[in-house]
This record gives structure tokens, C-alpha cells and sequence, in this order.
């Protein structure tokens, strides 16, 4: 069992510039993930003179140790939104997601990034029949106010749509799609730099000095460069002055994520488990988010521990996975593991996506497990919020309040561990 990405690992990596940096750019992009490449390549496109400085490989973090989805849907129950502020604003956003998952479309389409991406649809499991209820409650104002083509799965169909009798009914989103996560880096990268992107990797940003209004001079170990603007797109990051930044240290928690990849199954059992090959994922408060590989490997993940990546970590999770895996198939109690690996999520306080401009400092993220999609379409908005469309940020009316009680080290994790882990053993 590898302990590493399935993404990263069946595809070659980008090989950023090895030049010294430019001394002077119009934008330096901070992070080469999904964010960083789609706002580099749409910047580009413009004819600004971009420098993208990653601190890693490119799309290898958050960008490459996902699971493979491309959901529309936002990640917290409609109506609860729409509750809080309303249906209009609610419905917005939701349509932000639809909007997202056809700029990927789009964007695989106009590079001919070859990445298998598949619009099959995402079905929400019913972990219990009270789940089902709550679903079906969600369904008819998500149809009415968001949604026309969500489609309530009742758990006497819930047969054809998956090979397990343990789940209740489901919600499907027909707009969802799938992608193979490096490929799709790679290939995002390719276009971002055949655009006129300059893409340096393994080049982390040690220090950023404010000039003037957004100038900044953005310092690496391989020199520095002038930027008469900055996007910070860096997620959780624990490298470089971003994991330690006040502003954004206070309002997003990094939560570990694991994944596991099985060994290729055969044909016949794959169809058996999920015949329609959506991706999944299910109600449970610690839920599980799965899919088939195009050589039908299953690709499962979850929650798993309350824990952040690190190798002992991801193996320790792993076992945890491979063992929620059983439970839910009983057929692949024997199947070999090939992959396991975990990531680091942008939790935020209300599981939404974050934008705009702080310090002189343009940044977009904070996408909550829910933002593969959602990255690469704010890439593009924020592009067009640097060249003075405000409108074109989909968030800009979403405040940002600090965490109480939050100032960058998640000491909190352990207790809500236990809560929700006893949590999802009765709700």
C-alpha cells in the first residue's frame, strides 16, 4: 500500500521553471493549485505577466489528495442557508456551484485536457431513515427555489442506484461530474504556462512586503520579485507566513482528510456495487464520499480520525477506512489496498467558500471539502476582480468573521472528535 496520492502518482508531474524569477510582474499568484493555475492561465489570457510560486509540486496539496469529485450542490443543507439569509442569496450561491462545475467542463473542453471527466451525478446516501426524511424535506424547497432537476431517490429504487442495503433513499444532483484529479493538474498547468503563465514549483514564498496599495515584493529562496498585485490561493497551507497570516489563521480550521484506493476490481463486481458510477457520498455526521476509477478501483474516503496528514497519521486512517469500506460492501473484505493517502481541508465556519481582499491582498478559499469545482471557477472570478470587476466574485457579500476562541492551532479538534463520533452513532 502506497501511502500517497493515486492522482499524483499515475501522472507525470508539472516541471515548473528552473530561470530565476522575474524581478518585476504584474500579479504573483501564491499557491499553484486549481485556484492559483485557473486565475495564472485566465490572467494570462488578459496579457498580464504572471508568476505563480508554489511551494511543493504543482496541484500536488489540496488540488491533487482530493477524491475525485466535481459537485454541484452546496455543502450544507440548502434550506438551512436560505434560512440564514435569505432564499435569493441562498439560491445564488447554490447556482454558483452549477456555474462552477460547467467552468471545469469548459475549461477541459477549451484545453483538451484529457482527464476523464464524466458528468454522472451526485447521489446523497441516506444513512438512516430520519435522513431520508430530513432529504426529503430539502428536496421540495431545493426543486422549487434552486434546483429543478434534483431527483428524490426512494429506498425502494436505492437498489439500482448502489449494491448495499444499508442506506435509506438518496438525493441525487444530475449536474455533478468526475475527473482524474492530476491529470487535470497537469493539463490546467500546461495551458496556464502555454498562455504565457511563468510557473515556478518548489518555490515557497518566505516573506511578503507591502510596497503600496497592492504592490507587493513577494520574497522566495530564489529571489524576490515586484507584484503590482497579489492573489494569495494557498488553502490551509502550513508553509511559509500564510500558516501563521492573523487574518486567515482565525478563520479557517485545517481538518484532516484520508482516502483510500482499492486494487482494480473486476468488471462485474464493480457494476454490481455501483452500477451508475456517480460519485457518492453519505449522510452520516462523519461521512464517507466514494467513487469507481475509470479501471474500476474504488476510491474511499471520509473523515476517518480527527487527526491532520502526516504517514503514521494516513496508515492509522487508512485502517479505519478500509474497515467503513467493509461494512458498507461486504465483498471487498479481501480486496487489496494499493493507495492511501490524506489531505488538509479549509474547513470554515460556515462550510462556505471565502473571496476577496485584505492587506493589499486578493485571496480566494476556505472551500470546505467541497471545492474542486468551486476552486477553479474562483480562479477565473478572481482574475476578473483583479482587472475591477467586483461583481464577478460570487461571495463578495458573504462576511468573514473571525473564530471565537480560534488563533491557528485546531486545540479544539479532540472534543469536537468525540462529539460528533458520538453524534453519529445516534443522529
Amino acid at each position: 500500500m502506497k501511502l500517497e496520492s493515486f492522482w499524483t502518482d499515475t501522472m507525470a508531474p508539472f516541471e515548473g521553471r528552473a530561470d530565476a524569477l522575474p524581478a518585476k510582474a504584474d500579479v504573483v499568484v501564491v499557491g499553484g493549485g486549481f485556484t492559483g493555475l485557473s486565475a495564472a492561465r485566465t490572467l494570462a489570457m488578459r496579457g498580464a505577466r504572471v508568476v505563480v510560486l508554489e511551494a511543493s509540486a504543482v496541484a500536488a496539496e489540496a488540488s491533487g489528495r482530493n477524491g475525485g469529485h466535481v459537485n454541484n450542490g452546496l455543502a450544507v443543507d440548502f434550506a438551512t442557508v436560505a434560512d440564514r439569509v435569505g432564499t435569493a442569496r441562498a439560491a445564488a450561491w447554490y447556482r454558483a456551484y452549477d456555474d462552477a462545475v460547467d467552468t471545469v467542463e469548459r475549461m477541459v473542453r477549451e484545453e483538451a485536457i484529457a482527464c476523464d471527466f464524466h458528468r454522472r451525478g451526485k447521489l446523497k446516501l441516506a444513512s438512516r431513515p430520519a435522513h431520508y426524511d430530513a432529504l426529503a424535506r430539502s428536496f421540495e424547497r431545493l426543486r422549487r427555489e434552486a434546483d429543478s432537476e434534483v431527483e428524490l431517490v426512494p429506498q425502494q429504487r436505492i437498489g439500482e442506484e448502489i449494491g448495499c442495503d444499508g442506506f435509506a433513499g438518496g438525493l441525487l444532483f444530475k449536474k455533478s461530474a468526475q475527473m482524474h484529479m492530476g491529470q487535470f493538474g497537469r493539463g490546467l498547468a500546461e495551458a496556464a504556462a502555454r498562455r504565457g503563465a511563468q510557473i515556478y514549483d518548489h518555490a515557497p514564498v518566505q516573506r511578503l512586503e507591502r510596497l503600496h496599495g497592492h504592490a507587493h515584493r513577494v520574497h522566495t529562496p530564489r529571489g524576490a520579485v515586484d507584484a503590482d498585485q497579489v492573489l494569495v490561493a494557498t488553502g490551509a497551507t502550513r508553509h511559509g507566513p500564510f500558516s501563521s497570516f492573523s487574518y486567515w489563521r482565525r478563520r479557517i480550521v485545517p481538518i484532516g482528510s484520508f482516502i483510500i484506493v482499492t486494487e482494480p476490481l473486476e468488471a462485474s463486481l464493480a457494476q454490481a456495487l455501483l452500477p451508475k458510477k456517480r460519485t457518492y457520498t453519505t449522510t452520516h455526521t462523519l461521512h464517507n464520499y466514494f467513487r469507481l476509477t475509470p479501471d474500476n478501483r474504488l476510491v474511499f474516503g471520509g473523515r476517518a480520525r480527527f487527526a491532520l496528514s502526516s504517514p503514521r497519521s494516513d496508515a492509522k486512517s487508512g485502517q479505519v477506512l478500509r474497515e467503513q469500506m467493509a461494512a458498507m460492501f461486504p465483498a471487498l473484505r479481501n480486496t487489496r489496498v494499493d493507495y492511501c493517502w490524506g489531505g488538509i481541508v479549509d474547513m470554515t465556519q460556515d462550510r462556505l467558500p471565502h473571496a476577496g481582499e485584505t492587506n493589499g491582498l486578493y485571496y480566494s478559499m476556505g472551500y470546505s471539502g467541497h471545492g474542486t469545482q468551486m476552486s477553479v471557477h474562483m480562479g477565473e472570478c478572481m482574475a476578473r476582480v483583479m482587472a475591477g470587476d467586483a461583481a464577478a466574485n460570487p461571495w463578495r457579500d458573504n462576511p468573514w468573521p473571525a473564530i471565537p476562541g480560534h488563533f491557528g492551532t485546531p486545540w479544539f479538534l479532540p472534543a469536537v472528535g468525540l462529539y460528533y463520533t458520538i453524534k453519529n452513532k445516534f443522529a
